[in-house]
């Protein structure tokens, strides 16, 4: 099973946290996946600060590719804004779209993704 790394925990990651040590473990394991909207969010940044072994890294991880159903992400934004979720970015449900198509385990330390958990059946690793 691939764990989906949330860019909230690589961002932490890199700066040393303590609340993502466990990455390295998935590393050692190579359980570890990534997407094209989770690089386009971090690799910016890593260029910006010349950290090109760093993106090169990120480059290997198996990437998951991008199969968006809009119809599906509008369903789940209209169940969140009923259940009283509101402000989760079409990013973050793109993120959620992609770990449910692909049996996938989602690892965020964004808060909403809990609400959603007791509202849609996906797998995931929260801290």
């Amino acid at each position: 099973m691939n764990i989906l790394i949330d860019s909230s925990v690589w961002i932490d990651y890199f700066r040393g946290g303590k609340k993502s040590e466990i990455i390295d473990s998935f590393i050692d394991e190579n359980i570890l996946c990534t997407n094209n909207l989770i690089l386009s969010e971090l690799i910016p940044a890593l260029n910006h600060k010349g950290q090109h072994k760093l993106v090169k890294l990120l480059h290997e991880i198996t990437n998951i590719p991008l199969t968006i159903d809009w119809s599906k992400i509008i369903k789940v934004q209209t169940l969140c804004l009923s259940k009283g979720i509101n402000k989760i970015g079409i990013p973050d449900l793109i993120l959620l779209d992609n770990v449910i198509q692909n049996d996938l385990i989602l690892y965020s330390f964004d808060k909403h993704f809990s609400l959603i958990r007791e509202h849609i059946d996906f797998k995931s690793f929260m801290v």
